[in-house]
């Protein structure tokens, strides 16, 4: 890597390159708009000086499977803009997951986002989505980051309503941390929308597209630790009221009433955490106006992570606590001996039970014959009816053997499945790139409008690129699996799903060829029935689909074969 020997945030400046129209500005951040060519995340106010580029030339026209390096194979593309394309891409050497942003080495920002991706890459803090290399070869310019695929976007997090304060402080805290160690080092952000902020599965925020995010698009600021601060003044503001704290809506968020200006997060949404509330509205550019109490105004990162660190610290919340059982006594400590002794009642009048007395004695001879007596009439009785039985039998023929009584097996056979309740589910990746996995709860939520839904693929209708994609269902505890319900989104031709026992949630040994295979079918409708031959006893179930049809755009998703999953149901 490169020697940093200027402040990322103002390579794009410095270059010498022309601004942009004001609509360039407003550029995605990872996500496009396929049909119209609009960003997905909505439109990105113009502050605090933000100068986009002029018009660059065309994306490179690559596709799924190319591969860079001999070594980066392209999967899938999730953003063409502005004459450069991302995508995520599999590392074959390291057998892992990538990001990649491609460029043309003659596109206006090519020398920029090298800047800025080398600067960053040298940063190393692990709060960060780490840049893994930025290379020009072959007419291209890519930068490789991390791919992380247990990761949610806080856009996906915040559709979902808002942040407990205390999750919304972890986010302010780590994020205005986070931001404050990179201006130390030159470094500005630009760019720090809620498609920049993910969740892991371990509840940490990291901030991906430090710089590059902003090279890419030509943004710059003369007061980037300002632009930093107010963004993430609006990401507290939004994580509080679930509203962008501007007028235009953006990132899947309603923004504010037109003509009112800023309103407080309190005057947008009751209960809102008053140290919190009054926090963002110290972050954000407000006319000079502040909080109720008057305090000033945070201008910097390093700033705002101090404002943080003097609040009183949000405990998370209480866990929820399930009463355990009434507590049964067992047949033992209920009899005398577990009793305590009467009140007044010496323990040393307590009278030990009576032996039964000996078969030897003369009582035991007498029970001896009484029990031989029984067994005779009872032998008698027992003649006597299959005699009867035996007669009836020969004077109605065959037509007996159809009122034979049922067996136990026959009942069982004929005992109607019942509903399986579902305890949990997560993606199942064994290639460690997951589809969607912030919407997998959407599957069995009882809601049938919303959904899980699998990345839009070129080819198709079965699999080229992987195995397949699937979910893994907890039920709880080990069930006999018989059957199984599914609401599919797309129709046509086609989908193919099967269903295998899982020994986990998170099946690492043998893939799917290893697992115990319970039912599958083809369909190209948009509801499934998959029936198992004999019930399979298990706890996880995986349902795997192989092939997938082909659905138009729709919904942020580009055109492409793809499936969603809207409901699932069990019976056993």
């Amino acid at each position: 890597m490169a020697e940093r020997s200027t402040a990322a945030v103002d390579v794009a400046h410095n270059s010498g390159e022309q601004p942009l129209a004001a609509d360039a500005a407003k550029a995605t951040a990872d996500g496009v708009d396929a049909k119209n060519g609009k960003a997905s995340d909505g439109p990105v106010p113009e502050k605090d000086g933000e100068r986009p580029a002029a018009a660059p030339a065309a994306a490179p026209e690559l596709h799924s499977g190319h591969k860079l390096a001999r070594r980066y194979r392209l999967e899938e593309c999730v953003t063409r803009l502005d004459g450069f394309s991302s995508w995520r891409a599999m590392d074959e050497k390291l057998r892992r997951a990538v990001g990649v942003h491609l460029l043309p080495a003659d596109h206006p920002r090519a020398r920029s986002v090298l800047a800025a991706a080398r600067s960053s890459a040298l940063l190393g803090d692990p709060r960060f989505v780490q840049v893994l290399d930025a290379v020009e070869e072959n007419d291209l310019v890519y930068v490789v980051h991390e791919w992380l695929p247990d990761a949610t976007e806080l856009t996906s997090v915040l559709a979902a309503g808002t942040l407990e304060p205390h999750e919304a402080y972890q986010l302010v805290s780590q994020v205005s941390q986070a931001m404050a160690a990179a201006h130390r080092e030159g470094l500005a952000h630009l760019r720090l929308t809620p498609s920049a902020i993910l969740r892991t599965s371990t509840g940490q925020y990291r901030i991906r597209g430090l710089a590059v995010n902003a090279a890419l698009r030509g943004i710059t600021s003369d007061t980037p630790q300002r632009a930093d601060t107010e963004a993430i003044g609006a990401l507290l503001y939004a994580s509080l009221t679930q509203r962008w704290p501007y007028e235009n809506d953006a990132y899947g968020l309603r923004g504010l009433p037109k003509g009112v200006g800023l309103l407080a997060p309190d005057q947008v949404r009751a209960g809102v955490h008053r140290g919190l509330g009054e926090l963002a509205m110290r972050a954000l550019a407000n006319d000079g106006a502040t909080a109720s109490r008057q305090e000033p105004a945070c201008t910097s990162p390093e700033e705002l992570a101090k404002a943080v660190a003097e609040m009183p610290r949000i405990r998370p919340p209480e866990p929820a606590f399930t009463a355990p059982p009434e507590y049964q006594h067992t047949t033992y400590q209920q009899g005398t001996y577990g009793r305590p002794a009467p009140v007044g009642l010496p323990t040393t009048q307590a009278v030990p039970p009576v032996p039964p007395p000996p078969l030897q004695s003369r009582t035991g001879r007498a029970l001896k014959w009484g029990v031989a007596a029984l067994l005779i009439v009872a032998l008698g009785l027992g003649s006597w009816q299959l005699a009867d039985t035996l007669l009836d039998h020969g004077k109605s023929g065959g037509d007996n053997t159809q009122t034979q009584q049922q067996g136990p097996n026959d009942t069982a056979q004929k005992k109607e499945p019942v509903p399986l309740s579902i305890k949990g589910a997560q993606e199942y990746a064994p290639d460690g790139s997951p589809q969607n996995a912030g919407l997998v709860a959407k599957t069995y939520d009882g809601d049938t409008s919303s959904y899980w839904r699998t990345r839009s693929y070129d080819d198709g209708p079965e699999f080229k690129i992987k195995d397949g994609v699937g979910i893994v269902y907890d039920l709880g505890s080990e069930q006999e699996v018989s059957e199984a319900s599914i609401a599919l989104k797309y129709p046509g031709d086609r989908t193919t799903l099967t269903l295998y026992a899982a020994d986990s949630m998170r099946p690492s040994k043998g893939g799917v060829g290893s697992m115990k295979k319970i039912a599958a079918t083809t369909t190209k409708d948009t509801g499934v029935k998959l029936t198992a031959e004999k019930p399979v006893k298990t706890r996880y179930v995986l349902v795997w689909i192989t092939a997938m049809p082909f659905a138009e755009y729709e919904d942020f998703s580009k055109a492409g074969y793809k499936q969603g999953i809207s409901d699932v149901k069990f019976k056993g």
